[in-house]
């Protein structure tokens, strides 16, 4: 198209040299004009055909080390990792938009499959794209989101969208990350999911900036028979061999925002939650049982800016309270002697009633030079505490479900418009058991460390064969260069 413009106006221009008359050289710069929109026409049609990509790409090297509760060591002092995104999006028009992300996440001559180790863990879809793997490429997001312009005929601007949806990565989370906040309370919700949202715009109808409800709904486990099972039984049908889907409904509510001052709340409850059943023996068997329902919630605000002027115009800080609380059904976990089951262990997090825990967090963000700044945070959480956390990206496990203290800090630096660095150490130290386990009474139960090494001590077997597997605190030091574009 560049050629053609490029001939059509050599043509003009020839024509230009034997014009002897005003009313030829307007005739010339009218056929100019007339090409230039055409081509621009052209342009914009072309641009409109195609997906926008964008790519991140990060290097990472972490040092990591646990504490175990019988005073032993482990870890891994050169644990190199590289990530991969590439990220997709289109909007054929001002209402509707595509959006998609690619990714890899794998160890420097790795080749891990930590989903599919264990066949019931293919059911579960929360960490395929955070945890390290292999060097395929994986769907992390792809949704459709719907801009509208009035809903029930007020000034009420909306969205709705459906898919795989952004649910990593969240508020307050995508500070050290260094990323735009993705759609969750992070202090409570950061795991993959597929799921759809529905979001209205109040601040025009009530005056409030920013006030805005979002309702949320997802799965986050299919019950299905897949093609071709082996048991002959109708594909895609119920599985009666396999728990009952995940499912999860919560609402997001802004009550404040006006880009300075930004407060959330969100509340949940998900149903027909997992934790693994066990042999007689006390052993993982790498299946899984239901073993009840949780609500969670979350209030969290950031003042980004404490002044209008001056240094502190930058300054970022935050605070977050969640809460959660176990609501135990049913049967419970299963034990098992060899394959057959021969009774349940009902409850959840160690109790058989229901329990209720909380975590509070704090941080801030401080510019250091023009290019560079410094975070700070620090989380604590109560005996019961539990969040959905399980893709946060730290290589110890979730620093925020942990029961007990954890610290963080980290340096980031701009290098280039494409190129970042960042060091970060972060450092937990656990009070109970099973801040990064399931829900029920084996890798969630919630027994206080200290009780478990006590009863050790005193003889008791059961305790002295935990020990070795308890985490008493773990640190991590990363250091990463990225590059976005």
């Amino acid at each position: 198209m560049k050629k053609m413009f490029g001939m059509g106006l050599l043509t003009a221009a020839t024509f230009a040299l034997g014009a002897t008359t005003e009313e030829e050289i307007a005739k010339l710069q009218k056929e100019i004009d007339r090409l230039k929109v055409k081509v621009g026409k052209v342009n914009a049609q072309s641009a409109n055909d195609y997906i926008k990509w964008g790519v991140d790409f990060r290097t990472a090297i972490d040092s990591i080390n646990y504490d175990m509760a019988d005073g032993s060591k482990a870890g891994k002092n050169d644990l190199m990792s590289m990530r991969l995104w590439l990220n997709m999006a289109y909007a054929p028009d001002s209402h509707n938009v595509f959006k998609g992300q690619l990714s890899m996440n794998k160890a420097f001559g790795g080749n891990f499959d930590p989903q599919g180790t264990l066949t019931s863990f293919s059911t579960f879809d929360w960490i395929g794209n955070e945890a390290l793997g292999d060097n395929t490429l994986k769907v992390r997001q792809a949704y459709w989101l719907y801009l509208g312009d009035r809903a029930f005929g007020l000034d009420m601007p909306w969205t709705f969208s459906i898919g795989r949806r952004p649910s990593t990565n969240g508020f307050l989370a995508n500070l050290r990350e260094d990323d735009p906040a993705q759609s969750p309370l992070g202090h409570i919700i950061n795991v993959e999911f597929d799921g759809l949202s529905s979001k209205l715009d109040l601040s025009n109808v009530t005056g409030i900036p920013g006030m805005s409800i979002k309702v949320c709904m997802g799965q986050g486990s299919t019950n299905a028979t897949p093609m071709f099972a082996s048991n002959g039984a109708p594909q895609y049908s119920n599985d009666g061999m396999v728990n009952e889907d995940i499912k999860l409904a919560g609402i997001i509510f802004e009550p404040y925002n006006d880009g300075q001052i930004i407060s959330k709340f969100t509340w949940f409850r998900a149903y027909d939650l997992p934790d693994m059943d066990i042999t007689v023996a006390g052993t993982p068997t790498g299946t899984f049982s239901e073993v009840g329902n949780m609500d969670g919630a979350a209030l969290s605000v950031l003042i980004d800016g404490i002044t209008e002027d001056g240094y502190f115009s930058d300054v970022k800080v935050f605070g977050s309270f969640a809460w959660s609380k176990t609501r135990p059904q049913g049967e419970g976990v299963g034990v098992y002697l060899g394959n057959t089951k021969v009774g349940n262990l009902s409850g959840m997090l160690g109790e058989t009633e229901s329990k209720t825990g909380t975590s509070y967090w704090f941080g801030a963000q401080l510019p250091v030079t023009e290019d560079g700044k410094f975070g700070i945070e620090y989380n604590h959480g109560s005996q019961y505490w539990r969040p959905f956390t399980y893709a946060e990206d730290t290589m110890i496990g979730s620093k925020l479900a942990a029961r007990g203290d954890a610290w963080e800090v980290y340096f980031t630096y701009q290098l280039t418009d494409a190129l970042s660095a960042q060091a970060r150490y972060t450092k937990i130290d656990y009070d109970y058991m099973g801040s990064n386990g399931f829900f029920g009474n084996i890798s969630g139960n919630a027994a206080k460390i200290a009780d478990v090494k006590a009863a050790a001590a005193a003889g008791d077997p059961q305790a002295q064969q935990l020990l070795p597997t308890i985490v008493e605190s773990a640190d991590d030091f990363r250091f990463y260069i990225r590059y976005r574009f």
